[in-house]
């Protein structure tokens, strides 16, 4: 098999390190995944949710039809556009007032959006209506996935490293604090955010991919997306 080209779309370069870890649980061949965003050479498109929204306004303004055909990212066998979930809570003014108005204008889908939890697929397809509203003209096509971890990507580093039956898996993907309470466990069981920190245990992510999936069950749709993308 030849090696994939994949381009990730996230909130930042720590999500990058756990979706990697995913896919090389996931994917039987070899790949590359290129950070499209966010990238060093473009600071003011920024991070988090906002940067995300900011890449799919630029794609929207960019091209019309589906993303597979934009020149741009043609070269690409996968594209992966990712979003915590926790974004369903957040508001547009967060952003900024100027990003509230042009939600307006633009007739984006409402945010907040999210539902009761459990269960957290509720909220995950509002996400992507929302999603959809950003992209507006440029629509995803059939090499374009989306990645929505519940309620953020360190609940599948979370799900990955503490043991069976740890107090804070309990209702994992509807707990919003989760991955920052992974930097307020006891010293032997703390993971601080960072790229480096991350890095160190990602590799659980991969091998312990099984059990990722039994907690977390955006996890298990991710793979199914993937998969389902790989046989198209």
């Amino acid at each position: 098999m030849s090696e994939l080209r994949i381009a990730l779309v996230a909130e930042g370069a720590t999500d990058y390190e756990i979706i990697n870890a995913a896919l090389r649980a996931v994917l039987p061949q070899s790949f590359v995944m290129t950070l499209l965003h966010p990238e060093a050479t473009r600071p003011a498109m920024g991070s988090g949710w906002g940067g995300v929204l900011k890449w799919c306004l630029d794609a929207n303004q960019r091209h019309v039809g589906p993303l597979d055909t934009d020149p741009t990212l043609a070269g690409f066998d996968l594209l992966i556009v990712h979003l915590d979930v926790d974004v369903a809570h957040k508001k547009y003014d967060q952003c900024g007032a100027g990003v509230a108005a042009m939600a307006q204008v633009r007739q984006w889908q409402v945010l907040p959006c999210g539902q009761p939890c459990p269960p957290v697929a509720n909220t995950c397809n509002q996400l992507e209506s929302v999603l959809n509203s950003w992209l507006g003209h440029a629509t995803p096509g059939e090499k374009t996935l989306y990645c929505l971890p519940a309620q953020s990507s360190g609940t599948w580093l979370a799900a990955a490293v503490l043991p069976s039956g740890h107090q804070r898996l309990a209702g994992a993907e509807c707990n919003v604090d989760l991955e920052s309470q992974l930097a307020q466990l006891p010293k032997s069981e703390r993971i601080r955010k960072s790229v480096a920190e991350y890095r160190r245990y990602t590799p659980r992510i991969t091998a312990e991919w099984a059990v990722v999936k039994q907690i977390c069950s955006q996890a298990a749709v991710f793979e199914q997306r993937v998969l389902a993308k790989m046989e198209l």
